[in-house]
């Protein structure tokens, strides 16, 4: 403020502004310095800049404190993260043009009963779910998914114009029903309302034993193998641009999961493996323990 009072009348010495302001004149010119950047930071800057330059200039603070925490072993609050991003000047192109609509029911959260134990040591233990918007000409669409932790494979998934219960209704009873309704799976998202809700409580319980845990509110890292999917999705298949219509995104989506992601693209959790080859290891040999057994 005295910086810009001096230079804007010429007449006002600093030593006056000073006075009337309470500054010291050594505070005054210790604050002008440029602060020495550490090590650490320049590190985070960098990474943040190959992660934003990876996804397409699509992600933003959310998901790159996620991939950080999740890919790096770097925890950064989402708040750290966009504060570098503005240093940098990088701006997602997505991100901070859409919002989603709250729906007007009574809704129910529940405890953060996984808690982050992203390693499970077998097919329908723990799934997760959410929601993520894709561009399509004139506004958006909606995508969600239903991931089996134990090798990250989606095993549900649904694609409306609208981020509702439905949608995520849809996701949950595709999974439950393609993995043969398996018993006492625990199934994580984070508190949206389209999870919260009536409607989505009564579809878990029609799925025996099902319990709901939910990440705690504005905490990415709670459901970051999720939202890890939504990253490589984004970068690796969508248009920068989006899609046409509804039409060609859900045929875009369902070519990346059943075509590449699921079975041609390996994945670093599971040693390199594709999600359904680690799967079909795991009953091959679970099968042939039995045999002997």
């Amino acid at each position: 403020m005295i910086r810009n009072l001096a230079e804007q009348d010429k007449q006002v010495s600093k030593s006056l502004l000073f006075k009337l302001f309470g500054v010291m004149k050594s505070n005054y010119y210790y604050g002008m310095q440029p602060k020495p950047i550490s090590l650490e930071t320049v590190k985070h800057k960098a990474l943040i800049r190959q992660i934003f330059n990876d996804s397409k200039q699509s992600a933003g603070a959310r998901s790159i404190a996620a991939i950080l925490m999740n890919e790096h072993g770097i925890k950064l609050t989402r708040y750290i993260a966009g504060k570098f991003m503005a240093q940098m000047g990088l701006k997602s192109c997505q991100l901070k043009m859409h919002k989603y609509k709250h729906a007007d029911e009574a809704h129910k959260t529940h405890h953060n009963i996984l808690n982050r134990n992203f390693s499970q040591t077998a097919p329908n233990q723990v799934w997760t779910g959410d929601v993520t918007y894709i561009r399509i000409k004139g506004g958006w669409c909606y995508l969600a998914v239903v991931l089996d932790l134990y090798a990250r494979r989606i095993v549900g998934f649904a694609v409306s114009d609208s981020p509702d219960s439905m949608l995520t209704t849809k996701a949950l009873q595709m999974a439950y029903q393609t993995r043969l309704q398996p018993i006492g799976v625990l199934f994580h998202s984070d508190q949206g309302t389209h999870y919260t809700s009536k409607k989505f409580a009564e579809s878990v319980a029609s799925c025996e034993g099902m319990t709901q845990s939910m990440s705690r509110r504005g905490n990415c890292w709670d459901n970051a193998p999720t939202e890890r999917f939504f990253r490589s999705f984004k970068t690796e298949w969508m248009p920068k641009g989006g899609y046409e219509n509804i039409t060609e995104a859900k045929i875009a989506i369902s070519n990346y999961i059943w075509g590449y992601y699921q079975t041609v693209r390996p994945h670093t959790f599971n040693d390199y493996l594709t999600p359904l080859e680690k799967e079909k290891r795991y009953f091959n040999k679970n099968l042939l323990s039995g045999v002997l057994n």
